[in-house]
This record gives C-alpha cells, structure tokens and sequence, in this order.
C-alpha cells in the first residue's frame, strides 16, 4: 500500500513540472514569434523603397519611350485604390 501513496505524489510532481514545461514552451514559441515577426519587419522595410524606385523608373521608361501617357498612369493608379477599397 504504501508504494501506490509514492506513484500518487509523483505523478502530482509530474503534472507541477509539466505545467511549467508549458509555460517555457509557450514563451519560447512567444520568441520565436517576435523574432520572425521582427525578420519580416526588416525585410519588408528594405523591399517596399525599392520596389517603390523599380516602379518610378518603370513609369519613367513608358512615358519616355511614349508607351502610355502620364494621365494614363493615373487613371492606373487610380483603378488599383478603387479595387483594394473594394476587397
């Protein structure tokens, strides 16, 4: 009998260190969050500038070469506000 009173209190410490396994896991998980979040942050504060500049110059070369007019680019511009306020 006594024996079964042990397997009873170890399984109580069990369930106390799993508890705390948890938390752990989940704070790292909460880091590892952060950490990707921050990544995406950086990369995204990179990539929109230069996006911005390859799609300036591009503008830059159709109205030069005569492709389209500016007017044509805004009425564009103008079309992708309306469908993103849509969406």
């Amino acid at each position: 009998m006594p024996s079964a009173k042990k397997s009873t209190r170890k399984q109580g410490k069990k369930r106390r260190q799993a508890g705390i396994e948890r938390s752990q896991s989940s704070s790292r998980q909460s880091k590892v969050a952060t950490s990707t979040q921050d990544t995406i942050a950086e990369t995204l504060d990179i990539m929109i500038p230069e996006l911005a500049a390859r799609l300036a110059a591009l503008e830059h070369l159709l109205i030069e070469k005569q492709i389209c007019s500016h007017e044509d680019l805004v009425r564009s511009r103008e079309f992708v506000d309306i469908r993103q306020k849509l969406q």
